[in-house]
């Protein structure tokens, strides 16, 4: 088992990630009773810190947590920002942010207060850069993801997640697509799924089950000429699509270049890379 270095902060305290966090009645760890946070530190600033928070704070209230009165968007950018610092990281880290039920009761809680853990590594300058070398997807054919709420957000239940991960590399692919109960594309293992076709840039709507993305929010609020839109994606979507993309708050954009017999371009993938980085660095 590999034992994370550094340091972790845990309710605010700051403590040695390598030692003990929490007891084996966590809820988090029992049942995935929580959600988590993905974010990006560049030169001691979280990056698209307010739309982070805003998925957050939506999350913790569908899945009825408590959070302290305290927690608020600079209180946490603040924690982050120490952390990273402590861990030297600074420059350039990602960092989870993990919310969970404390201790107490079977699947009924005994109480809807919630903790949160905050851990943060190291990143390489080349998450600011567009794939050289483009990806190839399938699709993972044994779950369908359900189009309601608990869909969007990021859940610490990631089964169908970790299991499309492990068809994906069993089968030499770089990622998996989950398609919804309807055989339309909801989302990737650990992104949101754009396609082009001509002028128009599409991306499954929340209702069709797919993750709220940070990226893909800010995505479709950039200010562009570009037509990027919600829109229902099917396999032969995907199949006839000019381009295929995958947006996520580390990478930004990736560029796919197969998916199965079709291959595809980047054009508009680089153009949105770059303007993606320009009005977020």
């Amino acid at each position: 088992m590999r034992v994370q270095t550094g340091i972790l902060c845990y309710n605010g305290r700051f403590q040695a990630a390598s030692g003990p966090i929490f007891t084996a009645d966590n809820r988090g760890f029992r049942y995935g009773d929580g959600c988590f946070e993905t974010l990006k530190v560049y030169q001691g600033r979280v990056l698209l810190d307010d739309l982070h928070f805003e998925r957050l704070m939506a999350s913790v209230h569908l899945l009825h947590l408590e959070m302290p009165k305290y927690f608020t968007r600079e209180y946490l950018s603040d924690l982050i920002i120490q952390l990273c610092i402590r861990n030297k990281a600074e420059k350039l880290a990602r960092v989870r942010l993990s919310v969970f039920r404390t201790e107490g009761g079977l699947y009924a809680p005994e109480n809807n207060h919630a903790e949160f853990m905050i851990q943060c590594w190291e990143l390489s300058r080349q998450v600011f850069e567009l794939n050289d070398n483009g990806l190839s997807i399938d699709i993972y054919p044994d779950s369908r993801k359900t189009c309601e709420k608990l869909s969007n957000i990021k859940s610490s239940n990631c089964l169908p997640y970790i299991l499309a991960s492990m068809y994906a590399k069993q089968h030499d692919l770089n990622d998996a697509l989950l398609l919804n109960t309807r055989g339309r594309v909801a989302d990737a293992t650990s992104s949101n799924v754009f396609i082009v076709r001509g002028k128009e840039v599409w991306t499954p709507p929340l209702s069709e089950g797919c993750v709220c993305g940070v990226m893909r929010k800010h995505l479709l609020n950039l200010d562009t000429t570009l037509q990027l839109r919600e829109h229902p994606i099917s396999v032969a979507d995907l199949e006839n699509a000019d381009e295929i993309f995958l947006t996520n708050a580390i990478y930004g954009i990736r560029w796919v270049e197969r998916f199965r017999d079709n291959s595809y371009g980047n054009a508009t993938a680089s153009i949105l890379h770059d303007l993606l980085h320009e009005a977020v660095l």
